[in-house]
């Protein structure tokens, strides 16, 4: 059975890189529009009607009002903006999130994809609250650095053309990221974390890290521990690893180029501290990975298939 999709949006850097990762594929049938029935309403409309799977690639008022346009209540959707991912009646697309969240999302109509930056937070810390080796209340924070691709096309223009010549570009100073929403309600913890996010000199990667002052926790788990409730919460998933290698370094470039996320812990147990870091693409399992595996789901098949792993 070959489905239809639309990738509203395909023009942009994510939805260009979903049509690469789907091409050759015989599960799918991409729809496409000319630039002039792009712009027209009436010729989107009918596109999202037709389609059996719409992939929203689109900034976030964009995103709702594609979502207004559809009609036809077979259309299932997955929104790649940030629109919907802590919205009434939207699964979120992070498979390895919960125990049935890959169940929810097949079953799904409306799946809002993670952001890059919470899929790296929640995917360290998200078993840890869930086993109660860190409590739900626990002031946590959260230091990130991203590729610059991620900031779309004008900021990879900034950065490949000479305006901006900076290594390390901090922001988000006003401690009020867009991300927060999300990452407080899907980790399922009472205070958002104070997120540190930088845009950094590389085209791909992303390094996320949680810093635990094991010490000071109720349980003070060991960093056995807390690799053991990783490997539990993902021993089924191909895409999520957890790595143990004896390690001085790590590169922000370590997983780009795939879909996969890695998973570390570093631990000095005579100071009672941990850093847990995450190494994804920032495009990849932080974008186009994840909105692929979320339709590969929803469409019964190999959730894996097409994917850089």
């Amino acid at each position: 059975m070959i489905r239809q999709l639309f990738v509203d949006g395909a023009e942009g850097t994510t939805g260009l890189e979903i049509r690469e990762r789907l091409a050759g594929r015989d599960e799918f049938h991409i729809v496409t529009l000319s630039e002039a029935d792009r712009k027209d309403r009436a010729a989107r409309a009918r596109a999202l009607n037709d389609a059996d799977f719409v992939i929203l690639c689109l900034p976030d008022d964009a995103a709702r009002e594609a979502v207004s346009l559809i009609e036809n209540p077979d259309t299932r959707v997955i929104d790649a903006s940030s629109a919907h991912r802590v919205a009434e009646g939207w699964t979120y697309g992070l498979a390895e999130l919960e125990p049935a969240q890959s169940q929810a999302i097949a079953e799904a109509s409306r799946v809002s994809n993670p952001g890059c930056y919470p899929t790296g937070f929640l995917a360290l810390v998200r078993p840890l609250i869930r086993s109660g080796l860190v409590p739900h209340d626990w002031p946590l924070s959260v230091n990130a650095a991203s590729g610059y691709s991620g900031g779309g096309r004008s900021m990879i223009a900034a950065f490949e053309h000479g305006e901006a010549t900076t290594a390390h570009r901090a922001y988000a100073l006003d401690l009020a990221h867009k991300h927060l929403p999300e990452m407080q309600r899907h980790a399922r913890i009472a205070h958002p974390p104070i997120f540190q996010p930088a845009v950094v000199r590389t085209h791909r990667g992303m390094l996320i890290e949680v810093p635990l002052p094991l010490h000071a926790l109720p349980r003070k788990p060991s960093a056995q521990a807390i690799e053991a409730a990783w490997r539990d919460a993902y021993r089924d998933s191909r895409i999520v690893r957890v790595a143990s290698e004896d390690m001085r370094a790590i590169d922000i470039e370590a997983d780009a180029g795939t879909d996969r996320l890695t998973l570390r812990v570093f631990a000095n147990a005579e100071a009672g501290q941990a850093r847990l870091i995450a190494t994804l693409d920032n495009l990849g399992k932080g974008a186009v990975g994840a909105a692929v595996q979320n339709l590969n789901i929803m469409a019964g098949l190999d959730p894996a298939a097409g994917l850089r792993l």
